[in-house]
């Protein structure tokens, strides 16, 4: 009996025993913690993918010693003919691309590499070189398992590992183009470099704006972002994304600090006029390939192979042609736009050129924001009062977000001190445009059919732009004795007040435009604010004997643009009344921030419906919101119909 009890009791502990010695047990994970597992790697979380740790993990290798030691350890692991080649590949890459990331956290390289460009320390050159050699490595093994595998890339489209090593190949090519830049301080993209200990050449092909181009800066867009922009638009394929800097061409103007001149036209008309501005804030994508196609895997990975980057421009290239197939190209279009506006610091320029200080930008700009394309429509767009270019970020964002608009419009904005009489304005902003559309190819789409679109002060002055009328009779009452005298010097000044349309536009978009002025212009703080914008002494010089004194009335027709836009103001009595070519048709939009329906009582707190409605509009749209709505989604949306109609109407 005792015997049986003992037996018995064995039994229960046996079983206890075996019960906690169980293996295998179902625990429930959340799910976002599942997918996280599945999906994280070494550039999402800091640490190896699932799959590459469990592959060292099958070959009884920790992860922290082959990253000691990971030439030897990578070298070991090829030797081994039983494992899946496939993980191997994509795990060295991942393993490659981990080492040259810690090698730029180390405290004495990441001081080294933050050197001035183009120093010959010989530690920071060794630092560098093995960290570029750690790219060229990754990109080398993860262009292997995407293209040289068993499986075709087309064939496990939605394999998850082909996604991670997607990302390690273009991060690897695009921390490989960059640091290289910084390494070498190239100021022209070189045929040929040697990155790590293997040899690459560079194919400018696919970017003629590229071509023999001088360079100031190289940087990746992976990690850029801005604040103002509501969205960064990008498209996500293969490749590395850039954005590139070209230097300004000899002449070109970019400090704004030109002497005014009386009459462009004739000064400019045997040379090129430097205010018309070349992008040079560029979008590139690349991929990396061997030169030779038929490359054997183990000259690929030895370094043997050469490698070619492929530089494409993403306003021209949606795809890439890699290993005998066509690929999309990762690509961003809002990055080089958004480094313009932030370097250029042109937000704050507008302001301080109303009262006429520190920027002094007496004459216009226009800034082209792609390399010109000759199949591509134009669309101009013109700033209100103390604003600039930076106004349209979200329009110029969302343009470069539409596939259609992208592909079918190039962007020129117009830059100009609003401080300036409105008829000065006009005049010069007409001879300039008038100079960048003789530039662009006879015949060609770009040559035709370009949109007009002006924001308050923008939006009259578009409205002239696109007019055909002459008031300089009319307007010579208005001028006093000094103006008279200079009239009759420099007859040029007639040109003031003799409209004539730009021919190249066929369509006008006025946004909130206060077309026959605002009592806001004449409020006791607006007074007091008009007192303090001052027009440049240069200007004055050629329009005035002398500078008249502060009584408004001794000013003649030479006023700041703010006074201009009073509804009393003698610029307004002259062109209140004067509409856009028949043959051109316009659009307006207009903001009401009241609760009102009643058009004598609707406003945007700045302009009246009554002063932005013009009769002949073949559309308008009032919509909540104020004077600013051109940034509101709604306008978007409605500046995106009306441009998607042009096309309709306007291609063959």
């Amino acid at each position: 009996m005792v015997k049986l009890m003992q037996l018995s009791l064995l039994g229960t502990f046996c079983i206890s025993i075996l019960s906690g010695c169980q293996l295998v047990k179902i625990k429930q994970n959340h799910l976002q913690s599942a997918l996280n597992e599945k999906t994280d790697h070494i550039l999402t979380k800091n640490k190896l993918s699932e799959a590459t740790r469990s592959f060292l993990l099958l070959q009884n290798t920790e992860a922290d010693q082959c990253l000691t030691q990971i030439d030897q350890c990578i070298e070991q692991l090829a030797k081994n003919d039983i494992l899946d080649k496939d993980q191997f590949y994509s795990a060295a890459s991942e393993l490659y691309l981990n080492k040259a990331i810690q090698l730029q956290k180390q405290n004495q390289c990441t001081g080294m590499l933050a050197s001035s460009r183009g120093k010959t320390a010989t530690a920071s050159q060794n630092c560098r070189d093995l960290q570029l050699s750690y790219f060229d490595q990754s990109l080398r093994y993860s262009y292997v398992y995407l293209f040289l595998s068993s499986q075709a890339p087309e064939t496990r489209l939605f394999d998850l590992r082909q996604g991670q090593v997607r990302t390690f190949y273009n991060v690897a090519l695009s921390q490989l183009m960059s640091k290289a830049y910084d390494r070498f301080a190239y100021t022209k993209i070189p045929e040929q470099l040697i990155l790590g200990s293997s040899l690459y050449t560079f194919d400018l092909t696919h970017y003629p704006a590229l071509q023999n181009a001088q360079v100031t800066k190289l940087q990746s867009s992976y990690t850029l972002n801005f604040s103002g922009f509501y969205s960064i638009n990008r498209q996500e394929g293969l490749g590395a994304e850039f954005v590139i800097i070209k230097a300004p061409k000899i002449g070109e103007n970019y400090s704004f600090k030109n002497d005014f001149i009386l009459d462009p036209e004739d000064t400019y008309k045997n040379q090129p006029n430097p205010n018309i501005h070349e992008a040079r804030y560029l979008p590139v994508s690349t991929v990396a390939q061997p030169t030779q196609a038929n490359s054997s895997v183990t000259d690929i990975l030895s370094g043997k192979a050469t490698f070619k980057v492929e530089f494409y421009d993403p306003n021209l290239y949606k795809t890439a042609h890699v290993h005998q197939h066509d690929y999309t190209l990762t690509a961003n279009y809002s990055v080089p736009f958004g480094l313009w506006l932030a370097e250029n610091k042109l937000g704050s320029a507008g302001y301080w050129t109303l009262l006429n200080r520190e920027e002094k930008l007496r004459m216009p700009h226009v800034y082209q924001l792609e390399p010109y394309q000759p199949n591509k429509k134009i669309i101009v767009m013109i700033h209100g009062l103390a604003s600039s270019p930076e106004t349209w970020i979200s329009l110029t964002n969302n343009i470069m977000g539409d596939t259609k608009l992208r592909e079918n419009f190039q962007v020129w904005q117009v830059f100009y001190s609003t401080n300036m009489p409105i008829f000065e304005s006009r005049y010069q902003i007409h001879a300039l445009l008038k100079q960048a559309f003789a530039q662009v190819q006879p015949n060609s789409p770009s040559a035709k059919d370009a949109v007009l679109i002006g924001h308050s002060m923008g939006g009259v002055i578009s409205r002239l732009l696109m007019s055909d009328a002459d008031i300089s009779e009319q307007a010579i009452p208005y001028m006093n004795y000094e103006q008279h005298i200079q009239l009759q010097r420099n007859p040029v000044i007639h040109n003031r007040f003799i409209f004539k349309p730009l021919k190249p536009i066929s369509r006008a978009i006025f946004i909130a435009a206060p077309h026959h002025g605002t009592e806001f212009a004449d409020r006791w703080f607006t007074n007091i604010a008009k007192k303090l914008v001052v027009l440049p002494t240069t200007f004055l010089n050629n329009v005035n004997i002398q500078i008249p004194h502060q009584k408004s009335s001794s000013a003649g027709l030479v006023r700041s643009g703010p006074a201009d836009l009073s509804r009393d103001s003698r610029f307004m009595r002259l062109t209140t009344n004067i509409m856009p070519i028949p043959l051109v048709p316009y659009h307006s939009i207009i903001g009401n921030k009241t609760q009102s329906h009643d058009p004598e009582v609707m406003s945007d707190g700045i302009v009246p419906y009554s002063s932005s409605h013009l009769a002949g509009a073949i559309s308008e749209k009032v919509l909540n919101g104020g004077h600013s709505i051109h940034e509101k989604p709604e306008v978007i949306l409605e500046l995106r119909r009306i441009l998607q109609t042009h096309l309709r109407q306007t291609t063959p």
